[in-house]
C-alpha cells in the first residue's frame, strides 16, 4: 500500500466513528460535542484499561488472533503510561476519549487498531470507563477521609478533658469537650463511608458486553471482562446496564454529598469557634487571610471555602437527577452532561479533605472556656442529677435548680462525672476505631487493584 494512501486512511479515522458519507454541521458539531472532550480526559487511562479487558476477551472467543492481541496489549500498555502522566490529548477534530485510543492504536498498527471495537458500543464503553474511573476515586476519597479521621481521633484523646459548653437552639445547654466534639466528627465519617461503600457495591458492577444496551449477536465472554477487571459482579440484564447511566452517578453523588455535610458543618463550627465572640479555638496564623482595610483580621478562609465547596457537592445528586429524571429506557444525549457535574466532584472534596485535616491537625484549643462565669448555667444539669440522686424527685430538683437561677443564687460545680459509653468520660475511642476499619475493610479494595495490575501485567 502506498506511504500517501496509508496516511490518508489513518488521518480518516479522526472522523466521527459513526460517520459516512455526511458530515455534520459544525455548529451542531460544536454544540453536541461540548466539553466532552475536555471532560473525557479524566477517563482516558480507564478506556484503555477497558479496551485491554475486552480484547483479551475477543482474543478467547476467536475474533482476534493471539499475535493481534500481543501487538495491540503492547501499545495499549504505552497509551495507558501516557495517560497516567497525564499528557494524553484528545486531538482537534476527534470527538472522544474512544476515538483518541483508536486512531492512536491504528497510526501504530494499521488495520488491526480498528478491531478494538467489535462487539461493543461507545455506550458500554462509556459505562465501563465511568465506573472503573468512579471506583478508582472512591477509593482516593476513601484514604482522604481515613487520615482525616485519623486526626479527629487524635485530637478527640489529646483533647479529651478539655471542656467546652454545648448548645442547642444556639443556648449554652450542658458540659461538652473537646474531646466529644473533634470525635463526633469521626464517628461522622465513619456513617459516611458506610454510605460510600452501599455507592461502591453500585458502582462495581460490569456494563461491558451490553454494547448499545440490547447486547450482541458475537459470543461474548461477560463473566472473563469482569474477573479481568476486578467486578464484583456483573450488570447483567444489558437494558438495565444503559439504565445504570445517571442512577450510578446519582448513588455515588449521594455518598460524596453525605462525607461533604459533615466537613460543612465541621467548618461552621471552627468559623464560628474560632471568632472572638466564642474564641474556642485558633487557627495558626499561616491559615488564615486578612483584611486591606481592617489590620487586626484574621480570616477563616480556607473553612469558609470548605463550607461554600462542600455545599455546592451537597447539590450534586440534585443536579443529576434534573438531568436524568424524567428519561425512559434507552440512552439519550442528555447523558453527556452529568459528567460535566460528576467528574470534577470528586477533585474538589478530595481539596477539602485535605484542607480540613491540616487545619484540625494544627488548630489549638483553649483550655479554660469555663472559667468564665457566663457559661456556669451549663452546669443546672448536674445540679437536677446531684439532687435527684440524693432523693429529691426529678420534677421538684428541676424547678429548685430553676428558680435559684432566676433568682441569681445558682453556683456552679463544675466537677462532673460521665461513665456511660459515648459520654464526656467514656468516648469510645477505641470502639469507634474499629467500627471505621471494619467499614474501610468492607471495600476489599485489594481485589480491584489486584485485577487491574495484572492487566497491566506489573
Amino acid at each position: 500500500m502506498p506511504l500517501c494512501f496509508l496516511f490518508l486512511k489513518i488521518e480518516s479515522m479522526a472522523q466521527k466513528l459513526w460517520e459516512k458519507n455526511v458530515q455534520v454541521d459544525h455548529e451542531v458539531d460544536l454544540f453536541t460535542v461540548g466539553k466532552d472532550r475536555e471532560m473525557d480526559l479524566y477517563l482516558a487511562k480507564y478506556d484503555v484499561l477497558g479496551s485491554m479487558a475486552h480484547i483479551t476477551m475477543l482474543e478467547s472467543i476467536g475474533l482476534l488472533t493471539s499475535e493481534e492481541l500481543d501487538v495491540l496489549l503492547a501499545e495499549l500498555k504505552r497509551v495507558y503510561a501516557v495517560a497516567e502522566t497525564g499528557e494524553f490529548v484528545i486531538e482537534e477534530g476527534v470527538e472522544d476519549v474512544h476515538s483518541q485510543v483508536e486512531l492512536m492504536l491504528t497510526r501504530q498498527l494499521g488495520d488491526v487498531g480498528k478491531k478494538i471495537h467489535s462487539g461493543r458500543s461507545r455506550n458500554d464503553q462509556i459505562l465501563l470507563d465511568l465506573k472503573l474511573f468512579t471506583r478508582a476515586e472512591i477509593q482516593r476519597t476513601v484514604s482522604l477521609v481515613q487520615d482525616l479521621f485519623d486526626v479527629l481521633q487524635a485530637q478527640s484523646e489529646r483533647y479529651r478533658d478539655v471542656l467546652l459548653p454545648g448548645y442547642t437552639h444556639l443556648q449554652i445547654a450542658m458540659p461538652s469537650s473537646f474531646g466529644l466534639w473533634f470525635g463526633a466528627y469521626a464517628e461522622s465519617l465513619v456513617d459516611d463511608l458506610q454510605l460510600l461503600q452501599a455507592a461502591y457495591r453500585v458502582c462495581n458492577r460490569n456494563p461491558l458486553g451490553s454494547a448499545a444496551g440490547y447486547g450482541s449477536s458475537f459470543p461474548l465472554n461477560r463473566r472473563m471482562t469482569t474477573e479481568l477487571l476486578g467486578f464484583d459482579s456483573l450488570d447483567y440484564n444489558v437494558v438495565y446496564a444503559q439504565m445504570g447511566r445517571g442512577k450510578m452517578e446519582r448513588t455515588v453523588a449521594f455518598a460524596l454529598a453525605g462525607i461533604a455535610g459533615t466537613l460543612s458543618k465541621l467548618a461552621f463550627d471552627a468559623c464560628m469557634f474560632n471568632s472572638q465572640n466564642f474564641g474556642f479555638i485558633k487557627l495558626p496564623d499561616q491559615f488564615t487571610t486578612g483584611s486591606s482595610i481592617m489590620p487586626h483580621k484574621k480570616n477563616p478562609d480556607v473553612f469558609e471555602l470548605t463550607r461554600a465547596k462542600c455545599n455546592k457537592i451537597q447539590g450534586l445528586p440534585n443536579q443529576i437527577t434534573l438531568i436524568c429524571n424524567n428519561l425512559p429506557s434507552g440512552y439519550f444525549r442528555d447523558l453527556q452532561i452529568i459528567k460535566e457535574v460528576f467528574l470534577p466532584s470528586f477533585g474538589e472534596l478530595d481539596d477539602c479533605l485535605r484542607m480540613v485535616t491540616h487545619m484540625m491537625r494544627e488548630v489549638k484549643v483553649n483550655d479554660h472556656i469555663l472559667n468564665d462565669e457566663r457559661y456556669a448555667p451549663i452546669f443546672s444539669v448536674e445540679e437536677v442529677n446531684r439532687l435527684v440522686l440524693s432523693g429529691v424527685p426529678f420534677r421538684d430538683a428541676y424547678k429548685q435548680v430553676g428558680l435559684e437561677i432566676e433568682a441569681g443564687r445558682f453556683v456552679a460545680d463544675k466537677q462532673i462525672h460521665h461513665t456511660h459509653e459515648g459520654s464526656i468520660g467514656n468516648l469510645c475511642t477505641t470502639e469507634i476505631a474499629a467500627l471505621m476499619q471494619q467499614v474501610v475493610d468492607g471495600f476489599c479494595f485489594e481485589r480491584v487493584n489486584r485485577a487491574e495490575q495484572a492487566l497491566l501485567g506489573r
